[in-house]
Formats: structure tokens, C-alpha cells, sequence
């Protein structure tokens, strides 16, 4: 299973808490935010070999954008979205190409979920061992990547404010990078114990 969705990271991220010695106060720089954030598709993948991957970009993540992301990293299909058709409806009804393992994507109803430029392959995904699973409406809870957003944003960010988009780009790509290491850690840390005790 695997769990879609996209976040956004300002140059200036919110401060929930911070440390001073007593008597001092603290001055935590803001940084103007317009035309400057950067913005992530991620995608949490869950089970045996959990992992994190994403991609992020300047601009907005449209229908197109994240049908390249399905079909190149969570498909594995090499060409990405240029060669769905072909490896998806092949010669006659046999598929030319097919996941390893076919995988569920759960996404919200954000635009570019719903949009015909990718909710129209829903097909063709289906064929090369991808479905597609959407949620409730108003039901974010349920999409277990949140969470991630939230820990690489409050826990794994080095630094809540960012002079330039190229060092808030880095920053976010740093976060999402610790992130993914402790996914991938603790489905390690499960798996040791459950060696260990010989389940």
C-alpha cells in the first residue's frame, strides 16, 4: 500500500516552540514567502520494504506531474508516463510491462487527483499493477503520509527559516531524506524482533 499526497514548505516555516536563556528573548528571522515556496509529492510506502520516496519543485504539482511520479517511481516504469499506453495496453489486450508487485495508491481529492489527465489513465495504472484507492472527501486522517509531513516539517527540518530557494530546496530535500531513513530504520529495528524472538 501506498499512501500519495503533496505538502508545502515555506522559506519561513511556523516555530511552535523555542529555547532562550531566561531574560532574553528570542528573535526568530521571517523570511517573505511569496514565490518562494517549494513544493513536495510524496508517496509513503508501507509494508515489507517500506520506503519514502518524493520530488520536489518550484512550480505546482498539476495532473501531469504526478502521473510521471506514479508511472517512473511508484510503477518503476522506466520511459514514465510517455511509454503508459504502450506498456499498459501492449499488443491485443496482454500488457507489455507489469509492476513486480502490484501496489494500491491511496490519494485524497486534491484537483490534480481528480483531474482527467490522470484519473482518466486510471486504466491503464490498473493494468501495469497499479490501483488507484480514493478517499472520503475531508478525511486527510486517513492518509497515513500526513503524519510524515508533519515530523519532516517540526522534527527533521534543520532550520525554520531559509535565505533562498535553493537553500529551502535543500533543506526540504535534507528533512524528506532523514524522514525516509527512519522509515526504512524502524521497518529494520520490526523486522530484528521479530527474528529475535522467533516469530
Amino acid at each position: 500500500m501506498i499512501f500519495l499526497d503533496e505538502s508545502g514548505f515555506a522559506p519561513t516555516m511556523p516555530t511552535g516552540y523555542t529555547w532562550s536563556r531566561i531574560g532574553q528573548r528570542v528573535v526568530v528571522p521571517k523570511e517573505e514567502t511569496r514565490n518562494r515556496r517549494v513544493n513536495v509529492l510524496g508517496a509513503k510506502i508501507v509494508g515489507s520494504e517500506p520506503d519514502l520516496p518524493w520530488q520536489s519543485t518550484s512550480g505546482k504539482i498539476n495532473a501531469e506531474l504526478l502521473l510521471e511520479f506514479v508511472c517512473a517511481r511508484l510503477a518503476g516504469l522506466g520511459d514514465g508516463a510517455a511509454v503508459l499506453e504502450l506498456a499498459a495496453d501492449g499488443i491485443g489486450s496482454m500488457p507489455l510491462w507489469e509492476r513486480r508487485r502490484p501496489c494500491t495508491v491511496v490519494l485524497d481529492n486534491a484537483p490534480a487527483h481528480r483531474a482527467n489527465a490522470f484519473k482518466g489513465r486510471r486504466r491503464q495504472l490498473a493494468k501495469i499493477g497499479v490501483e488507484l484507492f480514493y478517499l472520503p472527501p475531508y478525511s486527510p486522517q486517513l492518509n497515513d503520509i500526513e503524519l510524515v509531513w508533519r515530523q519532516a516539517k517540526y522534527e527533521d527540518y534543520p532550520q525554520r527559516s531559509q535565505t533562498s530557494t535553493d537553500s529551502l530546496g535543500e533543506a526540504v530535500d535534507q528533512a524528506l531524506a532523514q524522514r525516509g531513513n527512519r522509515i526504512r530504520g524502524s521497518a529494520k529495528n520490526f523486522t530484528q524482533a521479530a527474528e529475535d524472538t522467533g516469530a
